[in-house]
């Protein structure tokens, strides 16, 4: 799926929400993968600001979590940050998002919303579903361990969604920030899971370990 899909010499722009409670390498090779596989010219990592859907855990400041980012990606000349869901006040919602990154960037660029697998099946459960289908491309990323969607089951709940949506083969890389934020907890090494300023920029601030900097 390349730039002759008739998108003519739109912008091809791949959107990667998430906590990033820390970023770690899966995400990367995540974003790696969809910009190879739809010849997209960025891709645009968008720290959430207050997920509505893990409104129920305490997660890192979010100039931390930006910080992380930053330093993940930096010397990436494809990858760029945006501050967009930090800078609102309340929820983060997807639909709201690209409706900004509409607005900011002009009807000449094509967005690719970067997601795991495992959302296709609560994708009728975010805010306007519909409408995020018509400003954007789902990509898919696999989760080791999860069976591939049943796009039909998912099409009875969210109708069009199988024509808007592109399902990645690969990373399958069983790696969550979840993951990582227990093995600091316990005092475990992580800097096989994550880039090496990302790690010396959690061990600095003394995130997820329960110690005060």
């Amino acid at each position: 799926m390349g730039k002759s899909n008739g998108s003519g010499d739109k912008k091809r722009v791949g959107v990667f929400g998430g906590t990033f409670d820390p970023i770690h390498n899966a995400h990367l090779a995540i974003a790696t993968e969809a910009k190879k596989r739809l010849q997209l010219d960025e891709v645009l990592f968008i720290p959430a600001g207050q997920p509505w859907m893990k409104s129920d855990r305490i997660i890192a400041p979010a100039e931390d979590r930006l910080a992380m980012v930053q330093l993940a990606i930096q010397r990436r000349i494809y990858y760029r940050v945006s501050s967009l869901e930090l800078e609102n006040e309340g929820p983060s919602y997807t639909v709201e998002t690209l409706r900004t990154l509409r607005q900011r960037m002009g009807r000449n660029t094509e967005f690719f919303l970067i997601i795991g697998c495992d959302s296709l099946g609560q994708f009728y459960r975010w805010k306007e579903p519909i409408e995020i289908l018509k400003l954007a491309t789902l990509v898919a990323a696999p989760r080791p361990g999860s069976p591939r969607p049943d796009m039909k089951e998912i099409e009875k709940q969210v109708p069009f969604i199988s024509g808007r949506t592109v399902l990645l083969d690969k990373p399958e890389i069983d790696l969550s920030s979840t993951d990582i934020r227990e093995r600091i907890a316990r005092g475990e090494s992580i800097d096989d899971l994550v880039p090496a300023a990302v790690a010396d920029y959690i061990k600095e601030h003394h995130l997820y370990s329960g110690e005060k900097a």
